[in-house]
């Protein structure tokens, strides 16, 4: 379980993922060895898994985000699994999950603008396998989009 002096540097971590570790370190107050040992062992549990670039599609061109949620048709064995399979394979999904409840799954999908979108839900979205039900949401802003954790 992390101590005390490993939420501090989660903390500036989250704050600030691209700082280097010297000054990482001081604003951790440990010395750049023990910074390294901590960090070492919070990768090694698990605790940190990844050090991820988080990019601006808007910034790319892509000016119009939907999330998509689905119902699948159960009765296939192999629902799920084809779904997924499929899913993967759009370029323009950058998020599946799945969910208990009335819907099984939710995909975001990035599109440059409106006629590109049409052509992704004509080309790649309706051919999905075991779509019972599906249902569309425009992103229209976002209003509160953190990483941070109460640490």
């Amino acid at each position: 379980m992390p101590d005390a002096t490993d939420r501090r540097i989660l903390r500036q971590l989250l704050a600030d993922p691209g700082i280097g570790n010297a000054e990482l370190a001081q604003r951790a107050g440990v010395t750049p060895a023990s910074l390294w040992r901590r960090l070492e062992r919070l990768r090694d549990s698990g605790v940190i898994q990844a050090t991820e670039t988080r990019i601006d599609w808007r910034k790319l061109g892509y000016e119009v985000q939907v999330s998509l949620r689905f119902t699948l048709d159960k009765s296939h064995p192999r629902a799920f699994d084809d779904f997924i399979a499929a899913a993967r394979l759009v370029p323009e999904v950058t998020e599946i999950q799945t969910f208990l409840g009335s819907v099984d799954f939710r995909l975001s999908v990035i599109a440059r603008d409106m006629a590109h979108w049409q052509q992704i839900y004509r080309d790649s979205i309706l051919t999905l396998p075991h779509v019972s039900d599906s249902d569309a949401l425009m992103l229209v802003s976002t209003i509160k989009d953190v990483q941070e954790l109460p640490l």
